[in-house]
């Protein structure tokens, strides 16, 4: 070919990215990069959008310095894809700073921000902004309720969602599946389950992304029947079921302890060759756990290809809870051998085995580890560590350990009180639980729970 031009090298290097094939992307840029050919708004959209989808930050920040050299850094379309890219790539600060100096936000400016800090954590924030955006001259629309509104549900604010809902209503915002399923997901979560129903019953039309809101929200409050009725209504309505229907309808089996229902969920997942999802070998091993089949759980978790934070959590709960703490020990190891990152979950799991063990090296094993990773001031892996010190009969470790905390909640009161009061010493709990009330923690049912133990040698014979 004699002459390309850049259209030509845009149309080559978008079939690369419509395809996933984003090495290949990369090298056609450079490529392109080492011809005459100048690139252009499009060239740097279809690329940082590589660099978004790999969280590639590196080669991203220095696309972002070769944009500003071609003077398109506040092209909308340009500016907008940098900013998913820095928002994908976890880099908020860059694409707040990215935003403000905007001389122009349109719609897909002011949702890309808004998801950013969504997908992020940034709850607080996403809300400023939406309400910073209701205030300005973009107005939002479907896409921008349906990234919000995940935030209200986090932060379960009723009052906040009753108020986008009548916003969407008063403004005559079209109401699709997602906006629908956003909404009866923050009612859900905010336990209005039946503003929920009558959501999911004002349909005009239902698909799986409504039925898998309703299946979740309603194991989220218990109500397990219910969302297997949902879920049998569904597989009625010749509606196939996808990786996240299955994954939020196995807690409900599990729940129940209908592990004939929990085998057959595994065989569609089976048929349908959706076995190597994450989520869903996280919620397999824990329905075959929770039903008390932990070689079942075993296998399945030893069977995925892939394994995150979650589904590690997962079975060293599960051996934890079911009697098996040399078991969950174990995966703990192979945990942080395999590379995987602890969390506080992990370590309240892993301290929680060594205490039904118990095993006071490996409680202080799991101690220096979070000295040395700064987990030693997480509130419930503390309060899990000094019931560790307490089974294994060193009050002076767990009383150090209780000492030393920054902070202390009801949880770490009841952990220090029932360790004094199972090893006898009555005294001491009282003192513990009067200091207790002084500092404004009210004992719950757990609290009279290590009294009534601590009391029961006292009774009278």
């Amino acid at each position: 070919m004699p002459h390309k031009d850049c259209v030509l090298w845009n149309v080559m290097l978008h079939g690369y990215v419509k395809n996933g094939e984003s090495k290949n992307a990369v090298g056609m840029f450079l490529e392109m990069r080492n011809s005459e050919i100048k690139p252009n708004a499009v060239t740097f959209a279809c690329i940082l959008s590589v660099c978004a989808s790999e969280a590639m930050i590196g080669f991203g920040t220095q696309l972002h310095g070769l944009i500003v050299a071609c003077g398109l850094e506040l092209d909308s379309p340009v500016a907008n894809t940098l900013l998913a890219m820095y928002s994908k790539c976890q880099c908020l600060s860059e694409a707040r700073k990215l935003f403000d100096m905007m001389p122009r936000t349109d719609l897909v400016t002011w949702n890309g921000m808004i998801s950013g800090y969504i997908q992020n954590g940034f709850m607080v924030e996403a809300s400023r902004l939406f309400q910073a955006m209701i205030s300005s001259s973009v107005k939002p629309d479907s896409i921008t309720f349906a990234s919000f509104l995940p935030s209200v549900a986090e932060l379960a604010s009723l009052k906040q969602g009753k108020e986008i809902h009548g916003y969407i209503v008063r403004h005559c915002v079209p109401l699709d599946v997602f906006l629908k399923s956003a909404l009866i997901d923050v009612y859900f979560k905010c336990r209005n389950v039946d503003m929920a129903r009558k959501i999911f019953n004002q349909r005009t039309r239902t698909d799986v992304v409504m039925c898998t809101a309703m299946i979740s929200g309603l194991v989220l409050n218990g109500m397990n029947n219910d969302a297997l009725e949902i879920f049998r209504w569904l597989l009625k309505e010749k509606m196939r079921p996808n990786s996240l229907t299955l994954a939020s309808v196995l807690p409900a089996s599990a729940g129940l302890v209908a592990l004939k229902l929990g085998k057959e969920l595994h065989g569609n997942i089976l048929k349908h060759g959706l076995d190597g999802r994450l989520h869903l070998g996280s919620a397999l091993t824990d329905m075959y756990a929770k039903s008390g089949r932990l070689d079942l759980a075993h296998q399945v978790f030893e069977r995925m290809f892939e394994r995150d934070t979650i589904c590690w959590n997962s079975m060293i709960t599960s051996y934890s809870q079911n009697g098996k703490p040399e078991e969950a020990i174990d995966i703990f190891r192979q945990m942080g051998m395999a590379g995987a990152k602890y969390d506080c979950v992990s370590i309240s799991g892993a301290l929680s085995a060594c205490a039904n063990l118990p095993a006071l090296h490996y409680g202080k094993e799991i101690h220096g580890f979070m000295i040395r990773s700064a987990f030693s001031s997480d509130l419930f892996a503390e309060s899990a560590l000094i019931d560790v010190y307490a089974k294994c009969g060193n009050l002076v470790l767990a009383r150090r350990v209780f000492d030393i905390m920054e902070e202390k909640n009801e949880v770490s009161w009841n952990s220090i009180i029932s360790a004094y009061g199972s090893h006898g010493c009555l005294q001491d709990s009282l003192v513990l639980f009067h200091e207790m009330l002084g500092n404004g923690i009210l004992p719950d049912h757990v609290t009279f729970l290590g009294y009534i133990i601590c009391l029961w040698p006292c009774r009278p014979s």
